[in-house]
């Protein structure tokens, strides 16, 4: 079916659940394919057999909660479709997060300029599908699977999801932000790999601020406690609240903040405060908001989650102008909280080259790419090739501007 035709008769098409004809597996290890409109149509106890590593954003929790709330379908493009493998006594091998999209808004895939080329081909792009989280560019599990399962299940999900994208004709199927054992597998079955860069700090067992601190030139130690200074100096002060600890009034605040940033840069903010107080509600200590005071009234803001190991920064907005606030919401207040909660990783989010002189390093991340059209499969990858260079070279430009004393710098 043209991809001009699958656009107009999607919408209209009846919610609920779709199955699939095909079966994926291997010797004794059968599945049978599900696609789901929501990830409400799974259970949550079929969905606590799934290993997610405790992650925030793939829970029921993220993206059912995105769904009920108007974040993910309509005008800001992510129609859901999940898919689900079961097995012969109908139990849950594995889960896919996936949605059908028509631009690119959001998923942070790096391909605005993919449209020309395919349009120079005589093709469309879009439709696409994307396994990621919508407006969530955090590295992650993605090839969800039981406890039990083996490397078989990821092939399947591999392989579905490939007969998803040609059966929908779509030009691509796109695993955004991948983290190991998904990304061995991703490369094994042959998708175009594509690294990245993200500015992560790693604990390296601190005792407090100041341990941390200490590693830095003095220079970049007394710039950086400037900044904090002037927060204090300017009379705010700092608290933690976590999902389960926000009242009403307080999340109307934190979600002026974060709107108020899209409005500056003209951009639809997607998430309502509704989807934020829901899904703090039922992540609790997984969402953790730093909030600044002046006297009673909260007037910035910074949105965080976290799981066992790992500290996630994802929004920040303000109605006053502070010097330092930024930093102090967006990196100090965290890394602060990692130490003192016990965490590895402190992530921020995408791009900002500044966050290097704060002590966050470049590291690599990597999404994978399964293109449908083999002429354009292999211009891709000749083109992710050749860009994987300059990227490798950003990375150690950036690490050379670490802040750190040269027996702190990382290997």
């Amino acid at each position: 079916m043209a991809c001009n035709q699958i656009a107009g008769l999607l919408p209209n098409q009846p919610k609920g659940v779709y199955r699939r004809r095909s079966r994926f597996g291997e010797a004794n290890r059968v599945f049978q394919p599900v696609l789901l409109d929501s990830a409400l149509d799974l259970t949550a106890d079929d969905w606590q057999q799934l290993v997610t590593g405790d992650d925030p954003f793939v829970s029921r929790a993220f993206l059912g909660t995105a769904e009920q709330t108007g974040t993910v379908d309509g005008p800001l493009g992510w129609r859901p479709m999940h898919l689900v493998l079961r097995d012969d006594h109908h139990r849950v091998a594995g889960l896919l997060p996936l949605y059908l999209r028509h631009h690119s808004y959001g998923d942070f895939a790096s391909d605005w300029t993919w449209d020309a080329a395919w349009q120079r081909a005589g093709l469309a792009y879009y439709p696409k599908l994307v396994t990621g989280v919508p407006f969530t560019p955090s590295p992650g599990p993605r090839l969800l699977t039981a406890a039990k399962a083996d490397t078989g299940t990821r092939r399947a999900l591999i392989a579905a999801a490939i007969e998803t994208a040609a059966e929908y004709g779509a030009s691509s199927w796109q695993c955004l932000f991948v983290r190991e054992p998904d990304l061995s597998e991703l490369a094994s079955a042959g998708l175009v790999m594509r690294r990245g860069v993200q500015f992560h700090w790693r604990n390296r067992g601190y005792r407090d601020f100041a341990d941390f601190l200490a590693g830095f030139t003095a220079e970049k130690r007394k710039k950086l406690k400037r900044e904090r200074r002037a927060v204090v100096d300017a009379g705010l002060r700092v608290e933690v609240r976590h999902g389960d600890e926000i009242d009403a009034p307080l999340w109307q605040a934190i979600h002026r903040h974060y709107r108020d940033t899209f409005v500056r840069y003209a951009s639809p903010a997607s998430f309502s405060v509704e989807f934020f107080r829901r899904v703090g509600a039922a992540l609790a200590r997984r969402m953790v908001v730093f909030v600044a005071f002046e006297g009673e009234r909260p007037v910035a803001s910074a949105i965080c989650y976290r799981d066992g190991s790992a500290l996630y920064g994802r929004h920040w907005g303000t109605d006053i102008a502070c010097p330092g606030l930024h930093f102090e919401l967006c990196y100090y207040a965290g890394i602060e909280y990692a130490i003192a909660h016990g965490l590895q990783r402190f992530e921020p989010g995408a791009h900002g080259e500044h966050k290097v002189a704060r002590g966050f390093e470049p590291m690599p991340t990597w999404s994978a790419f399964w293109i449908a059209d083999p002429w354009l499969r292999e211009a891709v990858a000749r083109f992710v090739k050749r860009e994987d260079a300059a990227v490798q070279d950003y990375q150690m430009e950036m690490a050379q501007r670490l802040p750190y004393r040269a027996d702190q710098l990382p290997a």
